[in-house]
């Protein structure tokens, strides 16, 4: 029984700390409210929940199934990042120009509508904001370690559900209390953490794309 439960936390804590760093959920907060102007507490409230249950299913998807998947459509996970990091580029760029173009108005006193903000709930903040394919291609790799071939096998896959249960709540505190932690930095300190924080989004999404490309045509490049 000890061991079981040591494997179920190891397996939780291995998920964890492979995720975490990846999704980087405090650090997308300030994308979570430049995208929700004027939205009200209660609205992302429910947005929150919706980003954490969809970033729940996407993971716990990739990590069952998402080898089968690629292996299904032949795809390599090189191919998934090259098109991810075209993506995360893309919606970066479109919230830095958008950023500029606003200026410090950029939380307005309008409330978006509910449909509004229920299409944004999964593209762009759940994927690939949230769950882009860096934690996609982590997320298959988690899975293929911790694929079930025989009933001893469930522990890790259970302890992988675990770790993701716990990434998922992570997310939605980030995403729940970005607006009254940002609020201390007063309008001015908002403005600038949201420019820096959608160009540190577009390096990441440059990023995952460079390493698609060296990866798909197996490149070396000094210093890497």
């Amino acid at each position: 029984m000890d061991d079981t439960i040591a494997r179920f936390v190891s397996a939780v804590l291995l998920t964890m700390a492979a995720l975490l760093p990846i999704i980087n959920a405090p650090g997308l907060a300030p994308i979570f409210l430049s995208m929700t102007p004027g939205a009200t507490d209660a609205a992302r409230t429910a947005l929150a929940r919706r980003v954490a249950r969809n970033s729940f299913m996407l993971l716990i998807g990739a990590v069952l199934v998402g080898s089968y998947v690629l292996i299904f459509f032949g795809l390599s996970l090189a191919v998934v990042k090259i098109a991810g990091g075209l993506l995360v580029t893309s919606t970066a760029w479109h919230l830095f120009r958008a950023e500029q173009s606003e200026g410090p108005g950029l939380v307005s006193a309008s409330t978006p509508p509910p449909l509004q903000i229920e299409r944004i709930s999964f593209y762009p903040l759940t994927f690939p904001l949230t769950v882009g394919p860096g934690s996609i291609s982590v997320a298959v790799t988690v899975g293929a370690g911790a694929s079930v071939q025989r009933v001893s096998d469930l522990t890790p896959a259970l302890g992988a559900v675990g770790g993701i249960v716990l990434v998922s709540v992570i997310i939605y505190l980030c995403y729940r209390y970005a607006a009254r932690v940002l609020g201390a930095l007063g309008n001015t300190g908002t403005v600038v953490l949201l420019r820096l924080s959608a160009f540190l989004l577009l390096s990441v999404g440059v990023q995952i794309f460079t390493t698609g490309v060296i990866e798909r045509f197996g490149l070396t490049v000094p210093g890497l």
